[in-house]
């Protein structure tokens, strides 16, 4: 498994000194070719924006300073990074000397982008300012409170149908879960799912998420299966698929897939 050397699901040493090499890149490909997509050209457009809340670095002179910040991995880059090696990474730099926050941005930046083989973003944030969240944002319907006969909990793409005149409508469940294939831990997650064609059967979508139950998969590949069942099943014109992720380890992982490039998240939720 190409999992096999990196740090999740062990015992690990906390760093105190600015360590890189704790970065481990875990190739998108593999997942990909799972689902069927051989051809190194994907169908959508995207990004997995994480957001880590324990970032701390000390000021010259030694005082530390705490912020959090926002990572922005493009969906094209050829490799992302596993979790528990940026946690262990941003661990690292607790105890190292930065001129300032945009050092810190730059430098975080600088790794993450090499690692992963594409430009990465980094946004940093502070801790005493307002970050405002929701529930669900605007514009989204909840399903999770329809009716689902015979619910399975072993991942059904069979469950999802689309008929009738072209609608464009948002729908959203909290109902999301799936387990981590190396650790078992539980993943929560809310799903939204914005689409163009025809009416998406909202009982058999509701049937299908909560078919991810006991599915063995990280954040970005659930959200890419979804996508990829979506437009294979139900055929929209244009669909956006992104799941807001509870955070484990003082990181949540949001990632999104879209056919217009344009898209992205929507604010905070509540459960993060």
């Amino acid at each position: 498994m190409a999992l096999d050397n990196a740090p999740l699901g062990k015992s690990s040493d906390y760093p105190d000194q600015y360590d890189p090499s704790l970065l481990f890149p875990v190739a998108r490909e593999e997942n990909r070719r799972r689902i069927g997509l051989e051809d190194g050209r994907w169908p959508w457009f995207g990004e997995d924006m994480w957001q880590a809340w324990e970032l701390s670095w000390l000021r010259p002179g030694g005082v530390p300073v705490v912020a959090w910040a926002e990572i922005r991995f493009p969906a094209a880059s050829p490799s992302i990074v596993e979790s528990k090696s940026l946690k262990l990474y941003l661990n690292s730099l607790n105890q190292h000397v930065f001129s300032s926050e945009q050092q810190v941005a730059e430098t975080i930046t600088r790794d993450l982008s090499k690692v992963c083989g594409g430009a990465v973003h980094v946004q940093m944030q502070s801790v005493d300012a307002t970050a405002p969240a929701v529930g669900r944002p605007d514009g989204y319907e909840l399903i999770d409170n329809e009716t689902v006969e015979e619910v399975v909990y072993e991942y059904a793409p069979e469950s999802l149908s689309a008929k009738g005149p072209e609608v464009t409508e948002g729908l959203c469940s909290h109902l999301l879960k799936s387990n981590c294939p190396v650790t078992g831990q539980p993943d929560w997650g809310t799903i939204f799912i914005r689409y163009t064609g025809a009416a998406i059967d909202r009982a058999g979508l509701l049937r299908y998420i909560i078919s991810f139950r006991q599915k063995q998969d990280f954040h970005e590949h659930c959200v890419e299966t979804v996508f990829t069942d979506v437009m294979q099943r139900c055929k929209p014109s244009e669909l956006m698929v992104c799941a807001r992720y509870t955070r484990r380890g003082g990181l949540d992982i949001n990632p999104w897939r879209s056919t217009n490039p344009q898209e992205g998240l929507g604010p905070r939720l509540v459960r993060q």
